[in-house]
């Protein structure tokens, strides 16, 4: 995570910065289907920043170790013209690992939970003019604090799915990510996308958008035979929800319709760090 890439040190708490390096992480091991294990932990500092907020980014990092059972047991400090944190986590799994290799036609697309939270978060951030209530305030929770859907991938990984990834680039984009992987395609029905409330309260008229191209926001993207799904869902917290169906078609063609059936138009990208 770097400083004007991922995060500014202006806009987010450090404490808030050492929980989301650690979620992120720990969110590939729940997409796999594992439990996360030990960490080590790298970081880029300019010269003058204050021993407090190095100690403010640590407490993030234990809070959220002591809650999914992980730990840090070392790492490195290197001096950077510029703030940069790097994590390297390990997982452990008891059975097969849930891949990307594996959706198959026929195979439904589910998401573990709400969908846009964190890019709606990062724009209420970024709004020069400020946006205030309790819907704001939850995006910006939401963004800063993302919740790695650990238990979920268990649910998954034990009840017969083996296709799984998380959704940090943007759901669009991730699932084209899944489809290049299996050799497969997708359709996605925009209406059955489940958006966080805060979302569409706050930005009614774009929150789909923001649903499908925003990303960190690290639910879990999985695909299954119907009757699998059928029966995980019923596991699987109320947000979660079936968006859509594997195809055969051009390998990483994700097709977005609307609710009338129509296309639904492109109106943002992933995230790609080159471009």
């Amino acid at each position: 995570m770097v400083d004007g890439v991922h995060f500014t040190v202006e806009s987010t708490p450090w404490r808030d910065l050492g929980w989301k390096a650690i979620a992120s992480n720990i969110s590939d091991v729940a997409a796999m289907g594992g439990t996360p294990a030990l960490a080590l932990v790298t970081l880029g500092l300019p010269p003058a920043t204050p021993v407090d907020d190095v100690k403010e980014l640590y407490v993030g990092m234990t809070e959220i170790c002591r809650e999914f059972g992980a730990r840090v047991i070392g790492g490195d400090m290197v001096r950077s013209p510029v703030t940069f944190v790097t994590v390297a986590l390990t997982g452990i799994a008891t059975g097969n690992p849930m891949v990307r290799t594996t959706a198959k036609p026929g195979h439904l697309v589910g998401v573990t939970g709400t969908i846009g939270g964190s890019a709606g978060g990062l724009r209420v951030l970024l709004d020069q003019n400020g946006v205030a209530g309790w819907a704001a305030d939850e995006l910006r929770a939401i963004h800063r604090r993302p919740r790695p859907h650990v238990p979920e991938g268990q649910t998954l990984v034990t009840n017969g799915v083996d296709s799984a990834m998380d959704v940090s680039d943007g759901l669009a984009d991730d699932l084209a990510k899944l489809c290049v992987a299996s050799g497969v395609a997708c359709d996605l029905w925009a209406e059955k996308v489940p958006a966080h409330p805060a979302l569409k309260t706050v930005f009614p008229g774009d929150w789909l958008d923001l649903a499908l191209y925003g990303g960190e926001d690290y639910v879990l993207l999985f695909t299954a035979e119907p009757q699998v799904m059928s029966a995980v869902m019923d596991l699987l917290p109320d947000d979660a929800a079936v968006i859509g169906e594997i195809t055969d078609g051009p390998a990483g063609t994700v097709n977005v319709w609307g609710p009338d059936g129509s296309p639904h138009l492109r109106g943002g990208a992933g995230w790609d760090h080159f471009i």
